[in-house]
């Protein structure tokens, strides 16, 4: 258990430094604001939609270490795959994380991501984790913006 706690820490604070597709990608067609009113944290998340596929995605704004975190990994994760694929991924990823704290978890679904369960040991971070997956959806679904509230 020590052991998947320092990998979490160190995913965290690897993503949190050196954030991956930091940045609106070229082409962009849908993005969508999120905000966290309970921590500040605020992300804008633009996408390239084409033929039902997330060609390109990225993300901007600011917040917490977890925030940044989940958003790299979720970039990383999402891009080049077919929208009922991302839905897929939000799914698996939203219910391991919101998951009680004491129930095992099967993250062979959300592969990378799964570093972050660990969030689930602490409810106040769980909207931290998902807030750039709701933005996500939000630009996915036509540009609405999303609050983890």
């Amino acid at each position: 258990m020590q052991e998947l706690r320092e990998l979490y820490q160190s995913v965290i604070l690897d993503h949190n430094r050196t954030p991956r597709n930091f940045e609106k990608p070229e082409g962009a067609n849908r993005e969508a604001h999120g905000h966290n009113p309970l921590c500040g944290d605020r992300i804008d998340v633009f996408a390239r939609v084409d033929d039902g596929v997330l060609r390109d995605v990225g993300f901007q704004g600011s917040g917490c270490a977890i925030s940044k975190a989940s958003a790299s990994l979720m970039t990383e994760a999402v891009k080049g795959k077919p929208l009922a694929d991302v839905e897929r991924l939000f799914e698996g990823f939203h219910r391991i994380v919101t998951a009680d704290a004491r129930a095992p978890v099967d993250t062979a679904q959300i592969g990378k991501l799964g570093v972050l369960a660990g969030v689930r040991e602490f409810p106040m971070r769980v909207k931290c984790a998902t807030l750039a997956w709701h933005t996500l959806r939000a630009a996915l679904e036509g540009g609405k913006d999303a609050t983890t509230e």
